[in-house]
């Protein structure tokens, strides 16, 4: 292979035992530093994993229960162990003579339970 063993004239990558950093691009800025850094991610942020009323309904047809609550929507796979649960509005609840418990309602879901004859309240 000639004299320099086809690693070109002088420099580090011509010498045994190179080897470079990860991200370093010969000296050039490397990608990571070019573009820019942005956003923020709070640290209280409460995220809730929603269902919604056609869902709900869905849920009480199958097991027809008196209390909708974690449990048996944990039990039903329609949330997570830990997961915060909020009841919306869309769909139609047609009949449920119970209790719905929820870390959080919105209004239209608040009053189509009222009126399909059920209750609610927040855990």
């Amino acid at each position: 292979m000639g004299g320099t063993s086809t690693r070109g004239h002088k420099g580090a990558q011509s010498r045994s035992g190179y080897s470079s950093k990860p991200g370093f691009e010969g000296g050039q800025m490397p990608l990571y530093r070019r573009v820019p850094k942005f956003g923020f991610t709070p640290l209280n942020k409460i995220t809730f994993k929603s269902i919604n009323l056609d869902i709900l309904q869905a849920l009480i047809e199958k097991t027809n229960p008196s209390l909708v609550d974690h449990a048996l929507l944990y039990t039903n796979g329609l949330v997570g162990k830990s997961d915060r649960v909020k009841i919306l509005g869309r769909g139609e609840l047609k009949s449920f003579k119970g209790e719905v418990k929820a870390h959080a309602f919105s209004e239209s879901a608040k009053e189509a339970i009222t009126k399909a004859g059920g209750s609610t309240s927040l855990i």
